[in-house]
């Protein structure tokens, strides 16, 4: 599993968000699969519920991640393209 490090110079929120890119774009979360809820981000990663929804809210931004209230946070489906890919 992907740890956050204290040490880095990114912000914990950013890093979050990172690993769980990461995890989209390699296929380990699908378009269109539910990711972890917020508990269990905060447990597994060892940051607070705030960090989870900045690192959430990055990935909204960036159009990978949609979420529906009282469901929890999806993998868009379909993807945006990668920033450096090729139009």
């Amino acid at each position: 599993m992907d740890t956050i490090s204290p040490n880095s110079p990114q912000y914990v929120y950013e890093q979050l968000a990172a690993i769980i890119e990461r995890k989209i774009r390699s296929g380990e979360y699908p378009p269109g699969t539910r990711l972890p809820g917020e508990l269990t981000m905060t447990h597994d990663y060892k940051v607070g519920p705030g960090t989870v929804r900045r690192a959430l809210g990055i990935l909204r931004d960036q159009g990978l991640v949609v979420t529906v209230r009282a469901r929890g946070s999806f993998v868009a489906d379909p993807l945006p393209p990668t920033p450096d890919a090729p139009a």
